[in-house]
């Protein structure tokens, strides 16, 4: 199974800092000597894609973002780790599709995002296997995020992007498909006229030529730490859910 990492973003919202926001160190932990050592916000999401069944991981990065590669070249937690290069940026889907050429129909694919920090850490292995899913968690705000709008049998109707008034207070926090549905989803994001940046537009319209998605309401709560106050929430988070960062 891979889990894809999209990790070429800027990180403008949490900048001036001297390197890839994907490092940025929340807690710490020990490593194999026994020592102690920062923990770099990236590991969270890692370590959970290892628990849902990982066994390799692809980074998707920037050409600047060479520190990525000095970090987690070595591999983490017993996977491999694979890097791809999004040239120029061009979105969220375009980052997670740079992985394609590794991707087979019949493997396993998560994928999540590098600057969050959510609970259960094994909400990823209570994904589904048949199909296109979706990890969901409550939020506050749901309009800062993409939030996912289900039907009585949790069948996803629709993904409200970053609406003012979304019709849910569930957002998407990663998600799993087979790697076919990967191929598919790509495909249709390189017709004319589409490119969609948003994972959540692709995924509309791919419901709307009759396909199908599940949402898993299995998460119980989601900090983004890609802005100075959400690193903020996500030590008070680590703190109040008594699981210190170690």
């Amino acid at each position: 199974m891979w889990g894809i990492i999209p990790a070429a973003g800027n990180g403008t919202r949490i900048q001036p800092l001297a390197f890839s926001k994907e490092l940025l160190p929340v807690g710490s932990r020990t490593d194999d000597s026994g020592a102690e050592r920062p923990k770099a916000v990236s590991e969270y999401l890692v370590e959970r894609m290892i628990a849902g069944g990982a066994t390799r991981i692809c980074f998707v990065i920037s050409p600047t973002k060479s520190d990525i590669m000095r970090y987690y070249g070595g591999g983490i937690g017993g996977v491999s780790t694979a890097f791809v290069v999004q040239p120029a940026a061009g979105g969220l889907c375009d980052a997670i599709f740079r992985a394609a050429p590794l991707i087979g129909p019949d493997e396993q694919v998560l994928v999540g995002l590098p600057d969050t920090i959510w609970f259960p850490d094994d909400a990823l292995a209570r994904l589904p296997d048949d199909g296109l899913s979706f990890l969901l968690f409550p939020v506050d705000h749901p309009e800062l995020f993409d939030a996912v709008v289900l039907d009585a049998a949790d069948r996803v109707q629709a993904i409200d992007v970053k609406q003012p008034h979304p019709r849910s207070s569930w957002i998407w926090g990663a998600f799993k498909m087979p790697g076919h549905v990967f191929h598919d989803l790509h495909t249709l994001w390189q017709e004319p006229g589409r490119g969609d940046e948003y994972i959540g537009t692709l995924v509309n319209a791919w419901l709307a030529l009759g396909n199908h998605a599940s949402g898993v309401r299995a998460g119980e709560s989601y900090v983004d730490v890609g802005t100075l106050g959400g690193y903020r929430s996500a030590i008070t988070l680590l703190a109040d859910a008594g699981r210190p960062p170690s």
